[in-house]
């Protein structure tokens, strides 16, 4: 699914991770090539849920490129979880639902989990896409992607959007580890 009704992630600009969290990987450059290296650190990780991923894209709509960025960046393919949970027991899953706003669904590496964290993505791209209806699919689709970590609130310009986001990357990081990702075939 090359174009959905999200739009095509291959089309969406990116200027990957910033330099901070780049660091934090231990790489001393950021950029999409930063993006990309940490990605591949996780692929081998991220295949055990590929065909869930696949399963739930083809069930949601939501591109498995964007789904596995999401994981990669919230949880590298669920490596650095606790019994499931991260963000200080806040966060639940491969997708890092927070507890705070959704009642997690399934168990931490489960399809009813990434389902749910594809269905609150679908209404953060729908939130920004009434927010903003003059952007394009694929400038709707990064804001989602962005409004994913931060809320609707926190997205206000498109250049902006990822101020006030964890490392004020993260649409730009997760965007630029989706289209590795979809490179190697989610």
């Amino acid at each position: 699914m090359a174009d959905s009704y999200y739009g095509n992630i291959m089309n969406v600009e990116t200027t990957g991770a910033s330099l901070g969290v780049a660091r934090a990987e231990r790489l001393n450059y950021g950029g999409v090539q930063a993006s990309e290296t940490i990605a591949a650190k996780d692929l081998s990780n991220m295949e055990k849920y590929k065909t869930t991923i696949k399963r739930v894209s083809e069930r949601t709509g939501m591109d498995g490129a964007v789904i596995a960025g999401i994981i990669s960046r919230e949880s590298h393919a669920g490596t650095i979880l606790d019994n499931g949970w991260g963000d200080h027991g806040n966060a639940f899953g491969l997708m890092q639902v927070d507890k705070r706003w959704h009642k997690p669904d399934g168990a931490w590496d489960s399809e009813a989990h990434i389902t749910q964290g594809a269905n609150v993505l679908h209404d953060m791209i729908d939130g920004v896409a009434k927010k903003f209806p003059q952007w394009t699919k694929e400038q709707q689709l990064k804001g989602g992607i962005s409004a994913y970590n931060a809320g609707l609130r926190n997205v206000q310009t498109y250049d902006g959007m990822d101020k006030g986001t964890t490392g004020n990357d993260y649409a730009n990081d997760v965007a630029a580890r989706a289209q590795f990702f979809k490179k190697h075939g989610y």
